[in-house]
């Protein structure tokens, strides 16, 4: 069983200094800019080495500030690890219980963790890039050999398509060839595990779609890849000359798709908000089902305005599914006080508020 139990941050966004403890099921009140936020991202910082919300360390800084500390504390079947990431002018240091690490994807998957927010519904309506990242996020959570092959992938795929921007590529043929088996190598790893995943998270999806709409509709999903249609490495020779002319890749793994459907219709074309919302937290379940399995334990769920879009029923359903499973900590963010006391008082669940001011 996997908790976070107390985090302190200094000088994390709008946070000086402050301390907080949680419990399975925490909810944090408080007005909109007020720092909700800013504490779920503080936790998923922690498990990833990274911000959810900011690609960018320095808008982590609190104004004015040049670093900033998260110390984490968490219990994982049993044992207490304590989980610290410093940033201070320009260099980054993540340790787990006093061990720092030389990569910082080793820390990865070591203490799994997924997200809900307002702006993942680019997941539903957004491009292919942003469902990639959300499918390379959780596979490489889940395993280190895909974490590992992605890494190596985009490394080679960069210095391909630097190659092919340069005026002497049509000469480098036999160092094309090279790359290609490289990305063949890796891309066949990272499309196998998306396909095992895509098959299995389906499923998931559909079921959870039903419980959060109440049944009123069908969703599919399905894996878009070129690796389905020929061989990778009649793929690349395919387009090799192709790529000459474009300067960059024009296949491979890294243009790979989910693609949603509601009944026979494409879902972004024809869906309402609420039915898109519905379908984001169905894949974000799934996501939960699928790290629990292959973990072996719940991954911690973060819901930030979990009751945004959603109408009361839709809601209602969400909690009940996501609050139904004992072994998984949920931390929830929303701006009513007495909305998040009505939702855990109709589940039967006890928990903390903490209210932010």
């Amino acid at each position: 069983m996997l908790r976070i139990q107390q985090i302190r941050l200094t000088h994390f966004k709008n946070y000086q200094e402050r301390t907080f403890d949680f419990s399975d099921i925490t909810g944090i009140c408080g007005l909109n800019g007020i720092g909700k936020t800013n504490l779920l991202d503080s936790i998923y910082y922690s498990c990833f080495t990274k911000s959810y919300f900011s690609s960018l360390e320095n808008l982590n800084l609190r104004f004015g500030e040049s670093g900033f500390r998260i110390d984490a504390s968490f219990s994982l079947s049993g044992k207490l690890h304590q989980v610290v990431c410093i940033y201070r002018n320009g260099r980054k240091e993540v340790s787990f219980d006093n061990e720092m690490y030389e990569k910082l994807s080793r820390h990865i998957g070591r203490l799994p963790i997924v997200i809900i927010a307002p702006d993942d519904i680019q997941l539903i309506s957004g491009t292919s890039e942003s469902r990639r990242k959300w499918m390379d996020a959780l596979l490489s959570q889940a395993d280190t050999a895909y974490l590992d092959a992605l890494i190596s992938y985009h490394k080679i795929l960069l210095q391909r398509n630097s190659l092919l921007r340069q005026d002497q590529a049509f000469a480098s043929q036999d160092l094309l060839d090279v790359m290609d088996e490289q990305l063949i190598r890796h891309g066949k790893i990272i499309f196998d595990k998306r396909n095992e995943f895509v098959a299995v998270m389906a499923v998931d999806c559909r079921r959870y779609y039903n419980i959060i709409s109440g049944g009123a509709e069908e969703v599919a999903v399905r894996y878009e890849c070129q690796f389905h249609d020929t061989t990778p490495e009649e793929l690349f020779r395919k387009a090799r000359e192709r790529d000459l002319f474009a300067g960059r890749s024009t296949v491979g793994i890294h243009r790979d798709d989910l693609i949603f459907n509601l009944g026979e219709l494409a879902f972004r074309q024809i869906a309402s908000q609420g039915q898109k919302k519905s379908l984001l937290y169905s894949l974000k379940l799934s996501e939960y089902a699928y790290l629990k399995r292959q973990k072996g334990y719940a991954p911690i769920l973060l819901l930030d305005d979990a009751f945004e879009k959603l109408d009361d029923k839709r809601m209602f359903n969400l909690l009940e599914e996501v609050c139904r499973d004992k072994d998984g900590q949920v931390i929830i963010t929303d701006t009513h006080h007495k909305r998040l006391e009505e939702a855990f008082g109709l589940l039967g669940a006890k928990g903390q508020i903490i209210e932010l001011i």
